[in-house]
């Protein structure tokens, strides 16, 4: 469930302390989850207690707990730990509350059917400092992105990311800055500098871009999907393996297609 690049240790007790409505148990217990990663079946207690920072002590409450609620399962045999159906609950119920998905599935469908047979599309949402695809359509040549759904991209450095900093009120993106900037000191500049690119692109296109930002080998272009009472924000992008996919061709023949698209989304979502 993460790609092991989010802070865990320590994100409950900073959380709690500018929150004292925040209940960190829950918090630690959500952590242990998001440790699992795509393609990874079992974790030991120890190799949890390594990704969140927690003592192992504390490690092994949680796991026992998520156990009996059905949300991890025990293997006595090997001691490890896998999710259970009580996960697969909670994100069907996630799913079927984004109606979204559904509908923007036509529209990536048609965008892939353009003239590059490579392109891949997506719909994410923001999580913390990441944007997680929910909804992912690729051509069908043997060529393509093969990002899937549950995918964790960088938000200041993906054009899906860029894609929903750029709708985000002001005050909420500057905090964006702030928790960016304090898991990474050494990249404020960098962070900074995507962020202004982001703003001047969108000013310029109606669209924002990454050609070989968040991958060397992947280009791609994004916009906005913002609900009508401003409440939801997705980002919705084309892109595909830089050897066959031009930023040339993305932003001649996709971006207009691309900001269509969205603005059909934004009025139903």
């Amino acid at each position: 469930m993460s790609d092991g690049n989010d802070p865990q240790g320590g994100a409950a007790e900073d959380a709690q302390g500018e929150d004292r409505a925040f209940v960190t148990a829950l918090a630690r217990g959500l952590e242990v989850l998001r440790c699992f990663r795509p393609n990874e079946t079992t974790l030991t207690n120890q190799d949890i207690a390594q990704r969140t920072g927690l003592p192992k002590p504390t490690v092994t409450r949680l796991t026992y707990t998520l156990k009996k609620l059905g949300y991890l399962v025990h293997s006595e045999r090997t001691g490890t730990y896998r999710l259970g159906a009580g996960v697969l609950s909670l994100g069907y119920g996630v799913l079927a509350g984004m109606e979204i998905g559904e509908r923007a599935a036509e529209e990536m469908r048609a965008l892939c059917e353009g003239p590059n047979p490579h392109i891949t599309a997506a719909l994410g949402e923001r999580h913390r400092l990441k944007v997680v695809y929910m909804a992912v359509s690729r051509s069908h040549q043997a060529v393509a992105l093969s990002m899937s759904v549950g995918a964790r991209l960088p938000l200041f450095h993906s054009a899906i990311g860029r894609a929903i900093l750029v709708a985000m009120p002001e005050r909420e993106r500057a905090h964006m800055v702030y928790l960016a900037t304090q898991e990474a000191p050494g990249d404020a500049p960098k962070i900074r500098e995507s962020l202004a690119r982001a703003e001047a692109d969108y000013a310029r296109y109606g669209f924002v871009t990454a050609f070989g930002d968040w991958h060397a080998h992947v280009h791609g272009i994004a916009v906005p999907v913002v609900s009508l009472d401003g409440d939801r924000i997705y980002g919705m992008n084309v892109g595909g393996p830089a050897f066959l996919v031009t930023p040339e061709e993305l932003i001649g023949d996709y971006g207009d297609r691309l900001k269509a698209a969205a603005a059909t989304l934004s009025r139903n979502a």
